[in-house]
């Protein structure tokens, strides 16, 4: 079995940027703020906000689905998390199954090999500090709390222990963020192209308002992930029909040269 870390992704570099920011014209931190709230604004005007929650999971439910989504397409993954339900009637069953037998039913998802015996460690890990496997506790706990919580079992990092609090039946204010979300947001300057997707999560949640809903903050998700699905591809983003193309240095930048 070869050592892959599924916590963690690689930083590829990302088309379309321009040169490095010269340190005269890098925005305060006020600015970002700023400039966050007017891209999300724009963004919800196009993708129309407040977005309904694409599905309403059980904490724990959505924690295992978020495990397998590692790496993997949503049709992929999704198929996966179906067929693993539909296989082991529940997650006590899965914990304490055959490992082939997890294997076998996840098989759509990448790396089934690894992610089975992945998932049944996190589930007897959970088993065992709590005296029963559920994750229904972290709505006591604070959202500070609940992701560092979360982040101490194998394999969850920043953005799966976001995806638990805000996808899940919780809907808590964290904010998840995916490559997509990530992409956008370099060009945008909202982050540095230096900074991966694991360090980006505390960087783009702490400019958006602090007594933002959970929903606005899972608007703030889907519009930047969707506008990176939709208009700014990894590839030939189009930046000619961009909302908010005037904030993005990247874009200008493309659309001179182009």
């Amino acid at each position: 079995m070869s050592s892959i870390d599924l916590s963690k992704s690689s930083q590829p570099s990302i088309p379309g940027l321009s040169s490095p920011i010269p340190p005269a014209s890098i925005p305060s931190t006020e600015q970002l703020r700023h400039k966050a709230l007017l891209v999300h604004d724009r963004l919800c005007a196009v993708y129309g906000c407040p977005i309904p929650y694409f599905h309403s999971l059980d904490p724990l439910s959505e924690l295992v689905s978020s495990l397998l989504s590692h790496r993997t397409r949503n049709a992929d993954s999704g198929k996966a998390f179906k067929q693993l339900r539909q296989r082991f009637p529940t997650w006590e069953a899965v914990r304490d199954a055959d490992t082939t037998e997890v294997q076998e039913a996840i098989a759509p998802c990448t790396w089934a090999d690894q992610k089975a015996p992945r998932i049944q460690q996190v589930l007897r890990l959970i088993t065992e500090r709590r005296g029963e496997l559920s994750l229904d506790f972290l709505a006591d706990l604070s959202v500070v709390e609940a992701r560092t919580w979360l982040e101490e079992l194998p394999g969850v990092g920043p953005k799966t222990s976001a995806a638990v609090l805000c996808f899940s039946q919780l809907r808590r204010p964290a904010l998840p963020v995916d490559s997509h979300h990530h992409r956008v947001a370099v060009r945008l300057g909202l982050i540095p192209e230096t900074v991966a997707v694991g360090p980006s999560h505390a960087l783009l949640e702490a400019q958006l308002p602090k007594d933002w809903t959970a929903q606005q903050v899972y608007d703030n998700h889907e519009v930047l992930m969707l506008h990176g699905q939709k208009c700014c591809y990894y590839r030939n983003p189009q930046c000619q029909r961009c909302t908010v193309l005037d904030l993005c240095p990247a874009g200008q930048a493309r659309m001179q040269t182009s």
